[in-house]
């Protein structure tokens, strides 16, 4: 592989990282909108129902479109979990092994 295709790479994953954090900042505010206008549920809720499921270390939270969270827990026995719920109503859609 030569020098410019290597140098070319990193520059597409750097890109790549950057519209990922765009993405999601742009996911975290839709969801502090929608949590303000009272039509989803607070993350300490959402978190804390995520948990009495799945009980663990939340590693990471998103917010989809639909609107649903995937809460990933990292459980007492080294296993992740995503534990998706309606993020308007907290009821679980699917709980899965990452």
């Amino acid at each position: 592989m030569s020098v410019a295709t290597l140098v070319f790479a990193a520059n597409v994953h750097a890109q790549d990282k950057e519209a990922e954090k765009a993405r999601r900042k742009q996911a975290q505010q839709e969801a502090f909108s929608a949590m303000r206008r009272g039509e989803i549920l607070p993350l300490t809720k959402i978190l804390a129902i995520a948990l009495a499921k799945v009980p663990g270390d939340v590693v990471e939270v998103e917010f989809k479109g639909g609107p649903i969270y995937e809460v990933k827990v990292l459980t007492a026995s080294g296993r992740l979990r995503e534990v998706v719920l309606d993020a308007r109503t907290g009821n679980l859609i699917k709980i899965e092994d990452e």
